[in-house]
Order: C-alpha cells, then structure tokens, then sequence
C-alpha cells in the first residue's frame, strides 16, 4: 500500500470514491465510507478522519485505502472530517499493525487503538448553548439569579464548558442549574469533539521593524524621554538582542517570560505593544527543549569491544540478526553507540528498546551527549502532547533516532536501518491486557524485516529462544566474556536462612551474614543494593486465632498491606481497603502480617541501621513522571546508601559505587508455578547480581536462600550460562515446552462461574476433536482463578514446531465461531494469548 494522492478529472457526480477505514474498536474488519466531495482532491491513505461508527459513536479512524467499489452489506456512511492532509500513519506501519492482527490473532481496530498514541485521538468535552427556537427573555417563565447568570454569559458567548459556566457562577460546579434550565427547556447540550494534541506555543516579544534602525530609536528615546519604565523594557531588550551589530537576532525576539518575570512594569510592556514599538507573536516549540551534542565526547572502545562491533557488523552481511551475549559489566551500551551512529550516518533510522521506564532515566543521558537533538525518547510517563511530537517528529524528519519501551515499535519509521533490544531477555517486554497481547522483541523483529534493516538482541542472560536460536544458526551470535576496564565479576555466595533461624542468628528477615556486610559495606562509604521481587509491606494479613485472612471480594487473591498508605491493596484490580482493627471473622485483635515486600525491608533496614540513608524503588515510589530519574540521579551522587528494589532494580542499571547486592526470597522465585520459574530465576538474579563492582570497588552478592544447594542455587553462584543453558533445555524438550514446541492460551473470562467452565470445556472439546488430545491441556483453573468480579478457566495449547501453526490459528478461529452461535455463552468472554510467556 502506498500514500496515494487523489486527482479527480472526472466531471462531478460521475464517480463516488469510498475509504476502507481501519477502527479503534475491537472488530476484525475495515469499514467503508463515503468520501464527500470536499475531500476528495485531498484525501490520502494514512490520514486521520472523523467517522460515525453505530448510532452514536464518533471516532478517530485510518484511511487505508481509497476506491471507487461501495459495500455491498450496508449503505456507506461519509466522512465526517478529515483530521490530515499528510499520512500520519506509514504503509509500512499498516503492514506491521496487520501482521501482528493476524499472528496475535486479535483485531486490526485492537492494534490501532494501542499504536495511536491518546493525543492523536479525539476527545469529546459538553457544553451548553441557547435553545436555538426559543428565546428565554420572551418567555413567562420564572429564573433564579444564577439562572440569569448563565443565560447572559450565553447570550455573549455562543457556548461555555462546564467549567466556564461554573466560573461565571463562581462555584465549583454549575451542574444544578445547568440541569434546571435543560428541564426548562431554555439551552441545550452538546459534545464537542476535538483533537487532543496541541502544540506548545511560547509568546514572544520583538522590536517592530519599524523601530529597528539607528535613527528610529534615537528618536523613540527621545519620545519616551519621560517615561522612564518603557525606557527601561526597550533598553532590557536591546541588551539581550543587539539589534545593530546582529539584526538578524530581532526577528527572533525574545520569550516574554523575560520582561513579565523579571523587575519590568507589565503595563509599560503592554503598552508599547498596544503602541506598535514591540510585537508580540506566537512560536510553536518542542515540549523536550533543544539537547545539544557534547563535542568533547568520545567513544573509544576497548580490544574486546572493537571485536564485538567488527563481528557483528560482520555477521550483518549474511545474518539480519544477531545476538550478543555479553556479561554485566561488558559495556554492551558502547557497542550498541557505535552500530547506531554507523546506520544513522547510512541515513537510515534506529529504534533503542528498553524493557523499563527505568532504564531510559539512565540510558538517556549518555546517548543525548552522543546524538543531541536528533534523539527521541517514547515512553508511557510522557504526556500525550509530549508522544505526539515525537511520532511527528518522526514523520517530518527531525528525528532519526528513537530510544523507548515496548509501545515504540508502533512509530511511524519509514526508513529502519537498526533495531536494537536491551535486554532482550527480559518478560516487560509482553504486553499481557489488553490486545494486542504482543511481544516487543518478536515484533521488533518483523519491524526490521520490513524495513530491510538488522536487529541486534543484547543481554547476559538470553531467553532460552534466542539462544537457541544462534547456536542453530538463525541468528549469528557475538560474545563478550570480560567486564569493561579494570572491573571484576563480583563475588557470589548465600546465606542458609532455614540454619539461621534455628541458631536464632535471623534479624527479622536479614541473616547475619547480609546484615554483617551491610554494615561493613557503610563503613567502607560504599553503597548497596537490596533486591526483594514483591512490593507492599507484607504479602497478607493473617488472623492469629482463626486464621481469617482478608481478600480481595472481585479478584481471588489476598489483599496486600501497604503501611505508609495504612491500607489493603488488591494488585490485580486496584481494590483498596482500610486495615480492619479487629477480625471482620472473630473479633480478635490478634491480627499480624506475613511475609513481606519491599516496605518492610525498607522500615527494617531502617530499624537496623539507623544512620543509614535508605531509598525504595518500586511502583509506589515511582508513579510520579520524574520519579525514577529522581531517584537514579540521588544514587548515583551518593546520596542514597542503601536502595531497596522490586526488578527494576535488576535491568541495566550502572552505579560506579555499588559494592554489595542482597537478593531476598530466592526460594519463592523458583518454586513459582511457571515452567519458566528456573529461567526467570536465574536471570533476576544473575542481572541485579550484576550491579556489583562495575568500578574498581570489588563486588559481592549474597542470596539468602532455605537450600543453598538447589541445582538452580549452585548453578547461579558458578556464573556459567552455558550449563545452566544445556540443563534446563534437557527439561524443556522432556516435557516439550517452548522452543521445542510453540504455545497458545485460551482464557474464558465471565461473572457466573459455572457459564465460563462449561464455555472452556466447550472449547477445549472442539479443539481436542481437531487437534488431538495431547496438544490442549486443560481446561483447568489458573492460580488466581477471578479478577474484578470474573472467573478465569485457562486452556493451554501445545504445538510442535513442525506443526502449521497457521492451520491451529484457523482451528481456534473456528471453535470461537462455534462458541459464539451457543446463545448461552454470548457473554463469555474468550481471550487468545499467543506465545503467551
């Protein structure tokens, strides 16, 4: 598909052009609708349009395609508006946004909704406005004195929001009387939809050129000779911009912050603009401000560094992807620098995936001293103004380079020479709910088929997929065996809990040997970093005399306790609750919490270690937009001695003075019941492990563990991917799990519990008919079997590779179509994961 240009040279009427629309509403096919006349010389495929969608809906569509064929099943409906007369979306994002419809086998409306970014939708806001056929002052009808308020504003306004006509009232809402004149018949309300982006604008101030001579201001001096304050603002500007020995600088001006907030009469300011001496104008500016490229910068790469780069622009010549595998510390980030600027000075574009929020807090900085302006960040803190001007930025070429999350594979590239993925083991990168349930890794793969270019995946712990697939030759892989510089490997060992606790030895949940080298590790002014996978204060309360313990009412789970927010949290729905001060069961008042999370460590560190200064970082401390650059930037200036962390504090992380890394709960991680459990096991805490001595401060980790000898425990403290690699593929093929087979999850999700059951075996019965038993497991209640008020029954489909996973889509295809003509199961909702861990 490509952006096609109308030109209409037939007479009007002669031909009626149509536009196959792609929707964000979750249907699977394109809707087609009449182009007016208006529109036709003007429209282009990849362009936004208004449309009605149902009686009432109007929403914010993509053109895909311009023809002259009608529907044939209904009558075309017109375009309401067209938003564009450029595309906003490319040909080749189409592309990817199908592929991934028909791979994750969810909807083309579910992928545009997720790919467009909130502000290049359209918003609606009510307001109210006279009743067109009437006219109130003729009416013999009684109004009250605010009645009358808004019945003037309105006759000078020809509508006011809500919010205005409160401001006119001087209350904080005008709904009542808003209510009380509809009723009366007297004004009317409205939706007004309107786009949500809006540039940022900044007021300047200018000399008129009328004034910018020599001679002019000689004169205009001697005219305000007794006005002393206006002498003042001219004089303030012409510091700031000489406009004799540069007079190109005044048609720039300058902003008019700098008169309004600095010592200078507002009212001289206001007055020389009414007099025509200085203009006031408007200019549309970047909301990221101008990042400049530091010149004294220079990468210089190491003997081991310059191999990986050489190899694998090596292998890009037969391979489009390539693996690295380099250990934490190997300085993967300076390979990735180099391979970027060598494709950016190819004039193509690269997109840098990152797994976490947190990681672009630290990674951005760097790269900024490298690319300057033509640098873009994408990620979910950024406001919808703010990913607005990247996406056009994007489009209009002032961008070449963009580094983001998971969302960015859905900008609007049109020349992608580079993907590169850090960290490309790492499960963030799955987006779980809503559709599209995509994997960002494996759609940055097919982003950069279509666009001809290369991916590079870098970590140092590879997702047994991507392994697997360099030693079969797939992908080419490039290893780095040694840390950057002078640093070392940090030293690992454990901590036996469950003997511990029996010599009494246990601090709360510190053993000696942690707390012995914290201690230590302060003394030395160095810092430390404690890793717990679970947030919140304790995992539940519990009841000591009749063990109730409180839960979630809409999701099968117990309610987290928060202590700085003194409330129970549901983590699945958002549910909270005060914390009750006796059993809701028994009356007791002997009610305690068990386990715990990363606030409990946070206030027991700081019972154990008074004088030290202790941060936590998980997803309460780092709501706010700023917050995780906030707490990086504290770290790294010493600031912080001890950081206390759920994972983000495992994902490539680089502090200089971090000598000792504390894992907690390695137990519960690995008995987790998920096939994966080892695997994920092993790379949390190989990758948090890895924040110890990146500098010359020697590194040392200490895993506090029951059973110190687990296989999984032993092979983590050797450090050898490669046994661990070959062990845990052993048992993957045993019982066939991925990558030896390919897996798809069924979930049927309902309020009536027993309606979802008898859907699931409903479905699992057509599919073990179509694709023999042994392929669909279940179905079977998940661990946490209801989530805001619906059950959950699972089916799990095991293909082998050799197996047309195509054909199993169709079948899944066709068991949802039989499902969906059961009348009883019309409400069953039921939602395909596609490789769904």
């Amino acid at each position: 598909m490509s952006s096609l240009q109308l030109n209409i040279d037939a007479p009007e009427g002669e031909s009626t052009f149509f536009a196959d629309i792609a929707l964000p509403v979750p249907i699977p096919k394109l809707f087609t609708y009449r182009i007016p006349n208006e529109f036709k010389e003007v429209i282009v495929t990849g362009a936004r349009v208004i449309v009605q969608f149902g009686r009432q809906k109007v929403v914010t569509g993509i053109v895909e395609k311009v023809h002259t064929t009608p529907p044939e099943l209904y009558a075309a409906k017109p375009i309401l508006e067209l938003l564009d007369t450029e595309p906003v979306v490319t040909p080749l994002q189409v592309d990817v946004m199908k592929w991934m419809a028909e791979y994750y086998m969810c909807t083309l409306g579910e992928v545009v909704n997720a790919a467009l970014p909130s502000g290049l939708k359209l918003s609606s806001e009510s307001r109210i406005q006279l009743h067109p056929e009437k006219n109130w002052s003729e009416l013999d009808m009684p109004f009250d004195d605010r009645e009358l308020i808004l019945l003037n504003a309105l006759d000078n306004n020809e509508s006011l929001t809500y919010r205005e006509a409160a401001d006119y009232l001087q209350l904080k809402s005008a709904y009542k009387y808003i209510k009380s004149l509809v009723q009366k018949e007297v004004i009317l309300i409205y939706e007004e939809v309107k786009e949500k982006y809006r540039p940022r604008r900044v007021k300047r101030i200018k000399l008129t050129e009328e004034f910018a001579s020599e001679e002019a201001l000689e004169s205009l001096f001697a005219r305000l000779e007794k006005k002393p304050k206006q002498t003042d603002v001219i004089l303030a500007y012409l510091r700031e911009v000489p406009v004799f020995q540069q007079p190109e600088l005044n048609s720039d001006g300058v902003p008019k912050s700098y008169f309004t907030q600095g010592e200078h009469s507002n009212s001289s300011l206001n007055t020389l603009i009414k007099n025509g001496i200085l203009e006031e104008f408007e200019e549309i500016v970047s909301r990221f401000g101008a990042f400049e490229e530091d010149p004294q910068h220079q990468l210089q790469l190491t003997e081991d560094q310059q191999r990986a780069f050489d190899e694998s622009l090596g292998h890009f010549e037969s391979k489009s992807t390539v693996l690295l595998h380099g250990i934490t510390g190997s300085g993967k980030t300076e390979i990735y620098i180099s391979l970027i600027k060598e494709i950016l000075e190819n004039g193509r574009q690269v997109l840098y995936l990152l797994p976490e929020i947190a990681l672009t807090a630290q990674i951005v900085n760097r790269l900024q001293a490298v690319f300057g302006s033509r640098m873009g960040v994408y990620h979910s803190k950024f406001s919808d103004n703010e990913r607005v001007e990247v996406w056009q930025g994007l489009l209009e070429g002032r961008l070449d380079f963009i580094v983001g999350v998971r969302s960015s594979v859905f900008l609007p590239f049109s020349n992608l020479g580079l993907v590169v993925v850090d960290e490309e083991h790492e499960n963030s990168y799955k987006q779980y709910d809503p559709a599209p349930r995509y994997h960002a890794r494996d759609v940055a793969l097919y982003l950069a088929h279509v666009h001809q270019g290369k991916t590079i995946l870098g970590t140092a712990t590879p997702s047994l997929e991507s392994y697997s697939n360099a030693i079969q030759g797939k992908y080419a892989l490039v290893t780095l065996d040694s840390r950057f510089g002078d640093a070392q490997l940090p030293e690992l060992k454990t901590a036996d809990t469950r003997t511990e606790r029996k010599r009494k030895t246990i601090h709360g949940n510190f053993s000696s040997v942690l707390l012995e080298a914290l201690k230590s590790t302060l003394d030395k002014k160095e810092q430390a970093i404690i890793f717990q996978n679970r947030r919140g204060y304790s995992n539940y309360l519990s009841c000591d005399d009749c063990g109730f313990i409180p839960e979630c009412h809409r999701c099968s789970v117990s309610l987290t306790y928060h202590q700085y927010k003194n409330q129970l949290n549901c983590h699945y729905c958002g549910h909270k609750e005060a914390v009750p001060a006796v059993c809701p069961a028994c009356g007791s008042t002997k009610i305690r919490t068990i386990g715990y999370g990363t606030e409990k460590i946070e206030e027991d560190l700081k019972l154990l270690l008074p004088d030290a200064r202790i941060q936590r970082m998980d997803l309460e401390t780092t709501r706010a937009k700023n917050a995780y650059q906030n707490i990086i930037r504290d770290f790294e200036q010493g600031e912080i001695d001890i950081l206390v962390g759920t994972q983000m504090v495992t994902k490539g992380l680089d502090f200089d003075r971090v000598s000792l890394v504390g894992v907690f709960d390695t137990d519960r991680m690995i008995h987790f019941p998920d096939f994966r459990s080892i695997e994920r096991t092993y790379q949390l805490v190989t990758q948090v492990s890895g924040r110890a001595g990146r500098n010359e401060f020697p590194g040392q980790v200490i895993i506090q563990t029951d059973d110190p000898e687990q296989a999984i425990i032993q092979l983590i403290l050797s450090q050898d991917f490669e046994a661990f690699y070959h062990r845990e593929m052993q048992e993957r093929e045993k019982y066939n799990y991925p990558p030896f087979s390919r897996m798809i999850k069924l979930t049927t999700r309902n309020k009536d519990k027993k309606l979802g059951q008898d859907a699931a075996y409903f479905i699992s019965n057509i599919l073990k008919e179509d694709l023999k038993g042994s392929r669909v497991l279940g179905p079977q209640e998940p661990v946490i079997n209801k989530i805001r008020d619906r059950y959950l029954m699972d089916i799990f489909l095991k293909i082998e590779r050799k197996y047309n996973i195509n054909a199993v889509k169709a079948k899944i295809s066709a068991a949802q179509i039989e499902l969906l003509k059961e009348k009883r199961y019309s409400n069953v909702e039921l939602i395909v994961d596609v490789d769904p861990y």
